[in-house]
């Protein structure tokens, strides 16, 4: 039996198009989605970003819940160096009050890493050296990206200086966890023993979810409150093993999770044959250039645009990570790769993600994989 096989979506803004646009259609593919039978759906935050309208995932998913019946919903990830313990479970809180046992509170260490730019900006720390690609039982596992040209970009920088108030420090990882689960379950209290509950989210029947790309924090953070873990082979396939295997290292079995759990991200097109797959899936390599050079994504290309670009060898070695490892193809070929990443990451979920600059394109991409991911092998 295939594992669940869930969606992670962006809320793409395509040349040509605008963020209402982008919003209605996210709302009509997760429709579509609960209909093919998707286990989640869950959305992205990121900021300053013209080509992404998924700024706000809270009001996002609450709007995405409303719309469906039986998909879970949810964030992937919150970027929690942002926001506080309370607000997010208070938002959280209302969206489960309404939609009670579908909604999942995804959090990321995003906000939480300022000190570690600042240091590749000022050419402090220098990124991994480059290796040598390698294949692990099938599953092609790239040299790790250098980050350091987004390091000091004006999109990092605006995150700094709007994203958090002035003075304000945002708390370790594991404490905000911490504070989080308290507050859900009702035993927060503060150091001289005052207590606080959240109304609404007290009790609420929010499913706990930490995302990672690295086998560092957030991987052991999640094994060791024993909460199930996602890991991003699409952001970073290089560390996709390392990541689930500190997880499961360090995990420790809890009330909600007795033994790890593992989901695992994709970057995927499916078309009915290969190479119409790869014509619609060729702007990607621009997309992604745009995210990795600093400027933050850009609305995503037509073909078209995509073919006129000139690339330099460095620009081309900056994307090559996330080219190689996207899953490109027929229902069967794609299909034969994300069994390929589940058996050899050990994954118990998968979530794919995808963009093309046609919608019916996407919605056409998701319903060819779902059709094909629950034909009986």
């Amino acid at each position: 039996m295939s594992v669940p096989l869930s969606i992670l979506d962006l809320a793409p803004i395509v040349s040509g198009s605008d963020p209402r646009r982008a919003l209605r259609e996210t709302v009509e593919l997760a429709r579509r989605a609960e209909e093919s039978g998707y286990h989640r759906y869950w959305l992205a935050e990121h900021h300053f970003t013209p080509g992404v309208a998924s700024s706000a995932p809270q009001v996002l998913i609450a709007l995405v819940a409303a719309a469906t019946e039986r998909i879970r919903v949810g964030s992937g990830a919150v970027q929690t160096g942002h926001v506080t313990a309370p607000v997010l479970v208070e938002q959280f809180g209302t969206i489960d009050a309404l939609h009670p046992g579908r909604v999942d509170l995804g959090l990321g260490r995003s906000g939480h890493r300022k000190s570690q730019f600042a240091e590749l900006a000022a050419g402090v720390s220098k990124p991994e050296a480059r290796t040598e690609a390698r294949t692990v039982d099938g599953l092609l596992i790239p040299p790790p990206a250098d980050f350091s040209r987004i390091a000091g970009s004006p999109t990092l920088r605006l995150y700094t200086a709007l994203l958090q108030q002035q003075g304000a420090e945002a708390p370790e990882f594991a404490e905000l966890v911490d504070e989080i689960t308290a507050l859900i379950e009702g035993t927060f209290k503060l150091s001289d023993g005052t207590e606080a509950h959240i109304v609404p989210g007290e009790d609420a029947e929010l499913q706990l979810w930490i995302l990672g790309s690295s086998g560092g924090e957030s991987a052991r953070v999640a094994g060791e409150r024993g909460l199930p873990f996602a890991a991003n082979y699409h952001v970073a396939p290089s560390a996709v093993l390392e990541a689930v295997e500190a997880y499961r290292e360090a995990f420790k079995p809890s009330a909600a999770l007795p033994a790890p759990h593992v989901m695992v991200s994709a970057d995927v097109v499916v078309a009915p044959d290969d190479e119409t797959a790869r014509r619609i899936a060729s702007p990607y390599a621009l997309w992604v250039l745009s995210v990795r050079d600093g400027r933050g994504a850009i609305p995503f290309p037509t073909e078209e645009d995509a073919a006129a670009h000139v690339w330099t060898d460095e620009d081309r070695a900056l994307v090559a990570d996330r080219v190689d490892t996207q899953f490109v193809g027929s229902p069967q070929t794609v299909a034969d790769r994300l069994r390929t990443l589940q058996r050899v990451t050990g994954a118990d979920e998968l979530l794919v993600t995808t963009i093309v600059h046609d919608h019916t394109d996407r919605l056409r991409s998701f319903e060819l994989l779902a059709e094909e991911w629950n034909t009986p092998q």
